[in-house]
């Protein structure tokens, strides 16, 4: 999987469709991931000694990986692999110093 937890990701299929967020985890057995506030769901809590009064709390369902793409933070647009960040782009770009026989 291509994903990794901190990516920026847009949904691309379902009921989130065009919504942006951060991964805050990954699935990998699954190959699902989690992003933080899409796919919320309504799950039931029995009270018990940590919560003692249980109830009805929003959680974030996973969303399957064919469904998420990158986002490119320049431009906002969706891209298929990860977005280069300026350090690197800059290390891989910085011209190399020529040595001469003065130096």
């Amino acid at each position: 999987m291509k994903f990794k937890t901190g990516d920026k990701v847009i949904v691309i299929a379902g009921k989130e469709k065009g919504n942006t967020g951060r991964i805050s985890k990954v699935l990998r057995k699954d190959n699902k991931v989690i992003v933080d506030g899409l796919n919320l769901v309504k799950k039931h809590l029995k009270p018990n000694a940590n919560n003692q009064t249980g109830g009805i709390v929003s959680v974030e369902a996973p969303i399957d990986a064919s469904n998420v793409m990158f986002v490119d933070e320049k431009t906002n647009k969706r891209t298929r692999k990860r977005p280069v960040s300026k350090n690197s782009e800059a290390k891989k770009s910085a011209p190399k110093k020529a040595k001469t026989k003065e130096d």
